[in-house]
């Protein structure tokens, strides 16, 4: 008998299906020849200070830099009580050693996701049982059955992903170490009053510092004024086309007196087209999706979604088993991925109108060795899903869409340039024209992508024409733009570099790890700035709170927003997964950062960033959803459910005291408010009419189209 470990139980029930096994018990699949049984992500996590010594217990400035002789684990505290052992982790933990101990199993195999991540929880699960029992690995990309199947045929042994497990046990103590130690010191040392620490972390505040560099270009930026000017000009048909004037210097002109000149030199004159040139481009499509192209363009193209939806939605599809593993951080397919991609193809294009336009081939854009870390790219499985909830539906697609674009003909289109010359006028530039046509839809068939065709005359070299008209136009310089998740993201994955897909020193330097935290947890670190209150909403434009000003511009370790600092730490875990690099010598640099950084917080000048009231109430941070008004997040407060926009002048909001519901003698509940923002609506029971008679109804909260207010609205059931 073999035991099979899974990380969830959704993993443990796709094992089971594809080994045909009916019979659950408390915990566990069992059949013939496999146990499948499953843990709920980790089930164990690292101690508490206070564990280690009691005096930790309380805050004191001398107690740090606390750094454990030995890392300890434990059973993973109760989220409403952290005193207290989670009841449904312990007991599933001991089914798993129950099971471990079982005389008739000779072989435990470990089917955790293929990362460091779930390297770690199922080593931290399997080896606390202490047992001398051979360990296997299954290693799989997606959790068909015809890939489960292959997986068991081709078990690695355990051992061999020990830089796994160093990478995740380093990165899980290296996070514990900053977190405990500097979160500590700089709320001691920079918050008045009790109540939530200043969160301090690794990956964390570089994200921030991101945001605030943003912010202040945006404030500093100082407008400025520049001037274009644009003939038209007729041709001898009678046709019309606008060239723009250019120099050397370019088409945009800071002083308007030299234009007013050329714009008086150039009234009614004649002109030739002294060149054209016609060029075909062709345009082939956006690479496959990794996890953070998908997140940038799932919340770019869509109203509410953050990067932290986009995963936690992938990873159901990835579970379901629709998708391949979805945490990837590379944009092409492992080359043996050739013909199962094949079959993929072939079963999506069965029904789809242009099914005779797609074409399989194996190219370097989509097959290449040289751009797979880890995990390919995100691409649908051979299994076509008959029911989605809208969000699946939405992200299953657009992986969908990327996938059969790789495969459907290259667009192509015509773009024509013209150069016209003024005659009889000396002048120091010439007038530009641009037109574009597009030959070949090819693969922006696949989402109705509409180019924007810009059409010229069809004119000839040496042709004469006139200036029919031409304006001089003023413009103001605008600034940078806010950080969105999708602008973001890119910063996260490239560590600040430029990015482009087709930059090889750019996609290797993503693909060896450096970069700002992994695929895996840069949604996360976005929704705990957030949370934390170091970065707030404006519609998608993420923006640096006061908070997070005041921590950026005091907190003396200024290593820990330096990008280039965290990049080489996240690369480092990268080489030590890859075995290049001892963890010993990763943690003795963290020791040694961690207790110099004590250090300097402790002998900083006293400031106070963060004042909590003592009689302040506590602040919700449980999101319920999107607010229709703004697009920011609904969150509860003391009186009401309301926007976190609410600083930035939003009013949306429904009050615990709502007179409308008073009257039906009810009071709004989370449910209900989530329930209105994600359905439109939510089914109430028990109202009470005028006359005492209770009832059951639809109750929607939405926006009078001439007023800005928002009011009750009630429907019955059909």
């Amino acid at each position: 008998m073999k035991l099979i470990l899974a990380e969830k139980p959704s993993v443990a029930k796709n094992i089971a299906d594809a080994l045909g096994i009916k019979g659950k018990r408390d915990g566990y699949y069992e059949g013939n020849d496999y146990i499948i049984t499953w843990a709920f992500g980790h089930l164990l996590q690292l101690y508490d200070a206070k564990d280690y010594d009691s005096k930790m217990a309380r805050w004191k400035m001398e107690h740090f830099p606390f750094i454990p002789t030995k890392f300890e684990y434990k059973i993973k505290s109760n989220p409403k009580n952290r005193q207290w052992a989670d009841q449904g982790a312990k007991k599933q933990l001991a089914i798993i050693h129950q099971l471990m101990k079982r005389t008739d199993v000779v072989e435990i195999i470990s089917a955790c996701d293929f990362d460091r991540e779930g390297q770690l929880i199922g080593d931290s699960i399997i080896y606390r049982a202490r047992l001398n029992k051979p360990v296997s690995r299954l290693l799989l990309n997606e959790w068909t059955k015809d890939e489960v199947l292959s997986g068991l045929e081709s078990l690695q042994p355990n051992d061999e992903l020990r830089p796994l497990q160093d990478a995740g046990v380093s990165r899980q103590w290296a996070d514990w170490l900053i977190g405990i130690n500097l979160t500590s010191v700089a709320t001691l040392k920079y918050q008045k009053g009790r109540g939530k620490a200043l969160n301090i972390g690794r990956v964390l505040l570089p994200t921030l510092k991101i945001i605030y560099d943003r912010d202040k270009e945006i404030e500093n930026f100082v407008p400025e004024d520049y001037f274009k000017l644009v003939a038209t000009f007729k041709t001898n048909n009678n046709e019309m086309y606008e060239g723009t004037y250019v120099e050397e210097s370019g088409e945009k002109f800071k002083q308007k007196e030299a234009l007013e000149i050329v714009n008086q030199q150039i009234q009614q004159k004649e002109a030739v087209i002294t060149h054209k040139k016609v060029e075909k481009k062709k345009e082939f499509p956006p690479f496959l999706f990794n996890l953070s192209n998908l997140q940038g363009y799932i919340t770019s193209k869509y109203k509410g979604w953050t990067s932290d939806k986009v995963l936690k939605v992938a990873q159901s599809l990835y579970e379901k088993k629709f998708i391949t593993y979805p945490r990837t951080s590379s944009t092409a397919l492992e080359e043996s991925l050739v013909g199962k991609t094949a079959r993929v193809l072939k079963t999506l294009a069965e029904e789809l109108p242009y099914k005779d336009e797609i074409k399989f081939m194996k190219t370097k854009r989509v097959f290449n060795n040289a751009k797979v870390e880890s995990h390919s790219a995100i691409i649908p499985t051979y299994m076509k899903p008959k029911r989605l909830t809208a969000d699946e539906q939405i992200i299953y697609t657009a992986i969908k869409n990327r996938f059969i674009m790789q495969f459907m003909p290259i667009a192509v289109y015509e773009e024509t340039r013209l150069i016209t010359k003024i005659k009889d006028v000396e002048l120091n530039g010439i007038f530009e024209s641009k037109g574009k046509v597009q030959l070949e839809e090819g693969w922006k068939k696949v989402e109705n992508i509409n180019s924007k065709d810009k059409l010229l005359p069809f004119v000839e070299k040496g042709e004469w024409v006139e200036v029919a008209e031409s304006d001089l136009t003023t413009h103001v310089t605008k600034p940078p733009k806010p950080h969105t998740e999708k602008t973001l993201l890119r910063v996260m994955e490239t560590c600040g570099k430029g990015y482009d897909e087709d930059d090889e020193e750019i996609v290797g330097s993503i693909l060896t790890g450096f970069s700002i935290g992994t695929p895996a947890t840069r949604a996360e670190t976005i929704k705990k700035l957030k949370d934390v209150g170091y970065i707030s909403t404006q519609g998608k434009n993420l923006i640096s709170t006061d908070l997070g000003r005041k921590l950026v511009e005091t907190l003396p370790v200024k290593s820990l927003f330096d990008l280039e600092f965290t990049g080489r730490l996240e690369k480092t875990l990268s080489d030590i997964q890859k075995g290049i690099v001892p963890k010993k010598a990763f943690l003795e640099t963290i020791y040694k950062f961690t207790t110099e950084s004590v250090e300097i917080i402790k002998a900083d000048q006293e400031v106070t960033i963060h004042e909590v009231k003592s009689n302040a109430a506590k602040p919700s941070h449980d999101i319920l959803g999107i607010c229709p008004n703004c697009g920011g997040n609904i969150i509860e407060g003391r009186k009401g459910f309301g926007c976190s926009n609410w600083k930035k002048g939003c009013k949306f909001v429904i009050w615990k005291n709502d007179k409308y519901l008073q009257a039906l003698r009810k009071k709004p509940t989370k449910t209900m408010v989530k329930n209105i923002l994600k359905n439109k609506k939510a089914y109430v029971k028990g109202l009470t009419s005028k006359k005492g008679k209770k009832f059951n109804a639809y109750l929607s909260y939405e926006k009078n189209p001439d007023e800005d207010y928002y009011a009750w609205k009630m429907e019955f059931e059909k």
